[in-house]
């Protein structure tokens, strides 16, 4: 009888964990966010649980900063809110990383936003296929990512693909219509491209409205999915030089914002370590 009795508490704290909204680790403070201290692995270990449990009685999205992120976050009330709401907060961004253990609050690895989509693909659920929302990327995007991900991973069910308009975010009707589409489909993961702030704020925005599970602000994944954009190959993210690489393949675009971030970003850093440096001497 008393084994019986603690096996069943064990099951419920074990549903009471996979129905949470803590933290999967420890969360360290930079850059005014908070950023949970995970690897890849541990990060989907989490989005498996909350995709299974699926009793939150709301959506839990993930934000993935970047130095633009960041760079962004110093002047932008909302996307700091939608930082600050946010289940996962995981580091996407080496720089982010390396600034992390120079200032003495350290993060194991980058979790790449573009790498969670397909991470979670390969891990599945063991009980039932994965249902995957796509909503995001140019016309006709999100459907071709829908074809590759069914070919790539059978385990996937893709339950709807959405190209929103250029207009999506302000026009309150379009947002009704594919929140009610979401909501028909109940996928276990959202997967959100409409690109920084827009996505993040939208996902605060709106997240207590949706019927998925999870929710990821997936940035350019959708267009990687699709082969829209590629990926730079895995010696170069290892060798940390993957923003070369797509300065490279889309210079218009990004090599303007590069540059910006880039000569922001160590003032931002410098900023937090006189602020960590005023904290420690406090202390002492």
């Amino acid at each position: 009888m008393e084994i019986a009795l603690d096996a069943s508490r064990s099951e419920a704290v074990a549903e009471v964990a996979a129905s949470s909204d803590a933290s999967p680790g420890e969360r360290v403070e930079l850059f005014g966010i908070s950023i949970d201290a995970v690897r890849i692995d541990e990060a989907v270990d989490q989005l498996t649980r909350w995709c299974s449990a699926g009793d939150g009685g709301h959506c839990r999205y993930v934000v993935t900063p970047n130095v633009n992120h960041i760079v962004q976050l110093q002047r932008n009330a909302a996307l700091r809110e939608a930082y600050a709401d946010a289940s996962l907060v995981v580091a996407d961004g080496w720089p982010i990383v390396a600034a992390s253990r120079r200032l003495g609050q350290s993060l194991p690895e980058r979790v790449a936003g573009s790498d969670l989509a397909p991470a979670m693909f390969d891990r599945g659920l063991s009980d039932r296929p994965l249902k995957v929302f796509l909503l995001g990327g140019g016309a006709g995007v999100p459907q071709s990512a829908a074809e590759n991900v069914s070919r790539q991973w059978p385990g996937v069910e893709i339950v709807g693909a959405l190209s929103p308009s250029f207009s999506f975010t302000a026009d309150r009707g379009e947002q009704d219509e594919a929140i009610a589409m979401i909501n028909d489909a109940e996928p276990h993961l959202l997967v959100v491209g409409l690109g920084a702030p827009k996505q993040e704020i939208w996902l605060q925005a709106n997240h207590r409205r949706l019927k998925a599970r999870v929710a990821i602000a997936g940035g350019a994944t959708i267009d990687f999915l699709a082969g829209e954009q590629t990926r730079a190959p895995r010696w170069v993210q290892r060798a940390r030089l993957e923003w070369v690489f797509r300065i490279a393949t889309n210079p218009r675009r990004l090599a303007g914002r590069y540059l910006h971030d880039g000569l922001r970003f160590p003032w931002i850093v410098a900023r937090e370590a006189i602020k960590t440096h005023a904290t420690c001497a406090r202390v002492i």
